[in-house]
């Protein structure tokens, strides 16, 4: 099976051609050319990648660019905002787009609704199950708004972003990053949830092999079943913690996942759930 990353990010340096809206934890740039030689050194053979929220906020140009130049290594989602009355009709032009997989909806974001029943978060839902297109959900920091708007929607594919777990842009790593963990489980009991396991190095307390993220992962891993799991590195937000290449072998060289689970959770899911896997492969 291809290794497929769940999550990465890439972005070119800032310019007043393509202006930030913001900086995102990693170098001053990583762009797809950089992201490829990268991945090519650590035998990953594609990514889902995400459009950087912090840089471009809604504006998925760079990504697009990114694709076509390299369109065997990439499936693309970009964040859509549910204030905004025409997100309807965004989502229908972005499935129409080449190499697109999914959307995003980030609703930890500073003035976004934090009603459950708020018509723009369920426009989303409701227009990506129409058009069978997986939503990536950030519910971190709102898990209970975020478990009540996915009961709304029962229709609709839901990837859970980063375990559903606030996780740190830098060190230190909080003093109980999983507390939470036994709410973020109840969502298991709701089917159409898939867990990303996205950027679980970064809530470790020990170095590299970050020993201490197995407990929990395993309790996730069991809840939600193997299936409904993915593995991905959250590259670049994870650079203050670890290498791209420790992100991929922390799973590969783990003897407390089985090799046919690690296959799943490394590429086959991700491949299934998105409907997409490096053509090379």
């Amino acid at each position: 099976m291809p290794i497929i990353d769940a999550q990465l990010h890439a972005y070119e340096r800032n310019t007043s051609a393509r202006p930030w809206a913001g900086v995102l934890a990693g170098p001053p740039e990583a762009t797809g050319d950089q992201t490829v030689a990268m991945m090519d050194e650590a035998g990953v053979d594609g990514a889902i990648l995400i459009s950087a929220f912090t840089m471009y906020r809604y504006d998925a140009s760079y990504a697009l660019d990114v694709h076509r130049r390299h369109p065997g290594r990439f499936a693309l989602i970009k964040p859509v905002d549910p204030s905004d009355s025409a997100v309807g009709e965004i989502i229908e032009e972005w499935k129409r787009t080449p190499g697109t997989v999914g959307v995003r909806m980030l609703l930890a974001r500073s003035g976004l609704a934090t009603d459950a029943a708020d018509p723009g978060l369920n426009r989303v839902m409701a227009t990506a199950a129409r058009l069978a297109m997986p939503v990536n959900l950030h519910i971190a920091g709102r898990l209970d708004q975020g478990i009540e708007l996915i009961r709304r929607n029962p229709d609709t594919q839901i990837v859970v972003d980063h375990l559903g777990l606030v996780q740190p842009h830098e060190p230190p790593v909080p003093a109980e990053p999983w507390a939470e963990l036994p709410k973020v489980l109840e969502l298991a009991r709701l089917e159409n949830v898939t867990m990303k396991i996205t950027g679980a190095c970064t809530l470790s307390r020990e170095p590299y092999p970050f020993a201490d993220i197995w407990d929990p992962v395993c309790r996730m891993i069991d809840a939600f079943g193997i299936d409904r799991c993915l593995w991905g590195t959250d590259w670049t937000r994870a650079v203050a913690f670890l290498t791209f290449q420790q992100g991929i072998d922390v799973l590969r060289q783990t003897g407390r996942i089985s090799h046919s689970d690690k296959a799943k959770l490394m590429g086959a899911n991700t491949a299934r759930v998105y409907g997409w896997s490096p053509p090379a492969s």
